[in-house]
């Protein structure tokens, strides 16, 4: 499409969120004019300097109100309401990318739908996704997806899991974080903090976006999109605390009975929540910018450096009341009931199989075909 040079020739819908920056940097070193169109109720220094189009990007009327005749070679779309956004659009970009997120997924918030329980691991583009018998949040999302299609047939669709970083709007890993900066002796996790979920750093969920951009041939279809590796619960708050210099002791509970671990898990059955990236890094060519192990640790420090407000609106929105009292309690009682365990007094103690030869067995291999 041609446009005058003073016009913007891509177009980010968000751009002051966790990843915003990001895009619309990678989108200037591609050689486009950017603009971004969003409330204007907060801004960043950071993309100060493009044209900004303030409006409301949730409403239809609100769309065509801001956006008026313009068009545009590329539209990244990671807010608002994506639908109305993919229909006030349609013929008037080369390229759509939208943003949604892994709730379309069957059983991303209840794994139940599941039987056995769980989702299917690792979840790729093609698993079951929510129907109008799941909550209507999931149903939502996956139908939006649909009506972008329906709009924006050569669209690509980029799924996200939860994002961490620097401006998160809901940061699950504050509930680990303030419990260090407190300086609590011990964390209450469910199932050992064993359960592994992919999460993508903002950093990261960014170069997605900006790989599919580098990628036409890719429209039609869905990506996946989360950090290369997948950390269980238990890595990730050993890898704060690492951070941030404090041995906090890490309390596995059955999961009926970790109730202060229900902000932090963000799910009511323990179960993994682990992405397919394949076809991410096949056709689009993602890898990680920055390493999951790296990415926790600085997202940590700049909550560490940025804390939210004790009972302000992030933390309500967070639903964890920081109830040491309470969490005190359950800790001295598990403490008491796990402290004399029976002595099982086996003749012969159960062994980990021929096959393993790991720590706790003195067995050596003798076998010289190995």
């Amino acid at each position: 499409m041609a446009h005058p040079t003073d016009q913007p020739t891509a177009l980010v819908i968000g751009g002051t969120g966790p990843t915003g920056p990001s895009i619309v940097h990678g989108l200037e070193a591609r050689g486009h004019r950017v603009a971004v169109f969003h409330t204007g109720r907060h801004e960043l220094d950071e993309v100060a300097h493009v044209e900004h189009i303030h409006g409301d990007p949730f409403s239809n009327e609100g769309v065509v109100n801001a956006l008026g005749d313009q068009t545009f070679e590329v539209v990244v779309a990671c807010y608002g309401r994506l639908r109305t956004i993919a229909e006030v659009l349609t013929g008037r970009c080369g390229r759509f990318i939208s943003v949604g997120g892994t709730p379309a997924y069957q059983g991303y918030f209840d794994p139940t739908r599941f039987d056995p329980v769980g989702l299917p691991v690792p979840t790729g583009e093609n698993a079951p996704r929510s129907g109008e018998d799941d909550d209507g949040k999931s149903y939502r999302v996956a139908r939006t997806e649909d009506l972008v299609f329906e709009h924006q047939p050569n669209a690509i669709h980029l799924r996200y899991p939860f994002v961490y970083g620097p401006r998160q709007i809901a940061p699950l890993d504050w509930s680990i974080v303030r419990r260090i900066l407190d300086r609590r002796p011990a964390i209450i996790v469910p199932e050992a903090g064993m359960m592994a979920e992919t999460r993508s750093y903002s950093e990261n969920a960014a170069h997605a976006v900006l790989c599919a951009v580098d990628t036409p041939t890719a429209g039609g279809r869905c990506f996946n999109v989360g950090d290369e590796e997948s950390l269980t619960i238990s890595q990730r708050i050993a890898l704060i605390c690492s951070e941030l210099g404090h041995d906090m002791e890490i309390v596995g509970m059955p999961t009926d009975l970790a109730l202060p671990a229900r902000p932090l898990m963000m799910q009511v059955e323990p179960g993994h929540r682990v992405l397919d990236l394949s076809a991410t890094r096949d056709v689009l060519g993602y890898r990680d910018l920055v390493p999951a192990r790296e990415a926790v640790g600085i997202a940590a420090r700049w909550l560490s450096d940025n804390p939210l407000e004790p009972g302000g609106t992030q933390e309500a929105v967070l639903e964890d009341p920081f109830d040491y009292v309470q969490e005190d309690r359950l800790l001295n009682w598990w403490r008491s009931a796990t402290a004399d365990p029976p002595d099982l007094n086996y003749p012969d103690e159960p062994g980990y199989g021929a096959y393993y030869s790991g720590p706790g067995t003195s067995r050596r291999r003798s076998d010289t075909r190995i």
